[in-house]
């Protein structure tokens, strides 16, 4: 079974840094540990550490699936679960900007900001 290295606080960081540019003020980031598919095929689960925040009644998650490698998505209730359409990502970074702006963009759809 793979293991996963654990959350570094440089990663946290970017994580930390990201949501106070994006919202303006200091948000609960919580860490955690969660047991996923690493690929489809597989028959075993993988345990993962985690960054969980939430937001205006929508959940953010990151998962890390690697050494410098993240999966994300945001859901309102457990069956309307989003993602960026990207399968996995290299960079934190580039994970949690790309998360907020689907996430932005869902919303702004929603209201019919954008078509």
């Amino acid at each position: 079974m793979q293991e996963i290295p654990d959350i570094t606080d440089s990663e946290t960081w970017v994580i930390k840094t990201t949501l106070k540019e994006r919202y303006n003020q200091e948000i609960e980031l919580q860490i955690a540990d969660s047991e996923i598919r690493l690929r489809p095929s597989d028959r075993h689960i993988t345990s993962c550490p985690v960054w969980y925040w939430e937001v205006e009644n929508c959940h953010f998650i990151i998962f890390k699936t690697g050494d410098r490698n993240y999966r994300c998505q945001f859901f309102f209730k457990p069956y309307q679960q989003y993602g960026t359409g990207v399968h996995e990502y290299t960079d934190i970074t580039e994970c949690i900007v790309s998360l907020l702006q689907a996430q932005a963009d869902h919303v702004a759809k929603e209201r019919g900001d954008l078509k």
